[in-house]
C-alpha cells in the first residue's frame, strides 16, 4: 500500500530538495525554457517542446532542443543526426526533435547548453529536466496531464511524483494543463499562470471505419487506442508494450502477420515508429499529433515570459 511506502517517498523528496539547495546552476548566455513535469512517465512534454520550437522558429529564432537522451547509450554532449544515430544511441524523443530542429543529448545539461550555444543556438528548449539543477531555467514550465493529474499525490516509490507538489510549484513560473482537468488539479496550483492545450491527432487521411491493429510502447498506450477509436477507426486488436520498448524484428513480423490475418493496417505512434527496425518502418502507419492551444496566443505568451525573464537576469 502507498501509505507504507510514504516514508521512503519523504526521504526521496528530501534528498532531491537537498541536492537542489546545494547546486549552483550554470547561467547560459541565452534564454532557457524547461518543459518538465512532476510525475514519472508521460505527461505530453514532447509535443509541447515541438510546439514551442515551432513558435520560436516562426519568430526568426534558432532554438536548439536539449534532453538527457533517456534510453540511449550516449552521454553527450552530442548533436543528434537522425540519419546517423538510432534510438539505441540517443533515445526516441531526441530523434523526433532532431527532425524539426537541432537537438542535443547530454547527461550534463550545462555542458549540453554550452555546446548548443557554440553551435549557434540563441535559445535552448529542454525536454524534461525540471528537477535537474545543472542549468538555470528562465522559464521552468510544468506540464500536467489533465486526465491523470498527479495520481495519488505521493512521491516515488509511494506514488508517481518526482517531488512534492509544493516543492515543484515553488520553482515553476507557469503550468500547462493538457486536456480536460478530470482530477481537479487546477484548484491546487496556487497563483501560477495556467495555460491549457490539447494533444490532437493529425491523420494523413480519414480513419473512419478503417480496420487497424494498433500497438504502442508509451506511458499510456490506452490513450493512443482511445484516440483512434474516437476518430472512428475500427480496432481489430490492440497491443501494449512497455514505455520506450525496443521492438525486435520478430515482434514486428508477428504484428504484421496478425494485421494481415485480420485484414487490418498496423498503426503506432511517432515515438514508437523510431524504435521499429528500419526494414519494417514503411510497413507500419503512424498517427502524428500536435498541440492545440486553448488560447491562440498561448505559445507566444510563454515565449515572451522566457525572454522577459532572461532580459531581467542579463540586465
Amino acid at each position: 500500500p502507498a501509505f507504507l511506502l510514504a516514508p521512503l517517498g519523504f526521504l526521496y523528496a528530501a534528498g532531491g530538495r537537498y541536492i537542489r539547495s546545494r547546486a549552483t546552476p550554470f547561467r547560459a548566455s541565452v534564454p532557457v525554457i524547461c518543459v518538465g513535469n512532476l510525475v514519472a512517465g508521460g505527461a505530453g512534454k514532447t509535443p509541447v517542446v515541438q510546439a514551442l520550437v515551432g513558435e520560436l522558429q516562426s519568430m526568426g529564432l534558432n532554438p536548439h532542443v536539449l534532453l538527457r537522451g533517456y534510453g540511449g547509450r550516449e552521454t553527450g554532449p552530442l548533436r543528434v543526426h537522425p540519419l546517423r544515430h538510432t534510438f539505441q544511441d540517443v533515445g526516441d524523443e531526441a530523434l523526433l526533435h532532431a527532425a524539426l530542429a537541432p537537438a542535443w543529448v547530454a547527461r550534463d545539461r550545462a555542458k549540453g547548453a554550452q555546446a548548443a550555444i557554440e553551435a549557434g543556438a540563441d535559445i535552448v528548449v529542454m525536454d524534461d529536466g525540471f528537477q535537474n539543477s545543472d542549468l538555470y531555467q528562465d522559464l521552468p514550465l510544468i506540464v500536467i496531464d489533465g486526465e491523470t493529474g498527479l495520481g495519488n499525490g505521493r512521491v516515488i516509490p509511494a506514488g508517481p511524483l518526482r517531488e512534492s507538489l509544493q516543492d515543484g510549484l515553488s520553482r515553476a513560473k507557469a503550468i500547462l494543463l493538457i486536456g480536460e482537468d478530470k482530477t481537479g488539479i487546477q484548484s491546487r496550483l496556487g497563483t501560477l499562470p495556467v495555460f491549457k492545450a490539447r494533444i490532437v491527432a493529425v491523420p494523413k487521411a480519414s480513419l473512419k471505419n478503417i480496420r487497424l491493429l494498433a500497438f504502442a510502447g508509451i506511458g499510456r498506450p490506452q490513450k493512443f487506442f482511445d484516440t483512434l477509436t474516437g476518430m472512428g477507426a475500427e480496432l481489430t486488436a490492440t497491443r501494449s508494450f512497455p514505455d520506450h520498448h525496443p521492438y525486435s524484428a520478430s515482434e514486428i513480423e508477428a504484428l504484421l502477420t496478425e494485421a494481415v490475418q485480420q485484414n487490418a493496417k498496423p498503426i503506432t505512434t511517432a515515438k514508437d515508429h523510431v524504435r521499429i527496425p528500419p526494414a519494417f518502418k514503411d510497413k507500419v502507419d503512424v498517427l502524428p499529433v500536435s498541440l492545440s492551444w486553448e488560447s491562440r496566443n498561448g505559445a507566444a505568451t510563454l515565449v515572451e515570459m522566457a525572454l522577459s525573464s532572461f532580459r531581467s537576469r542579463a540586465a
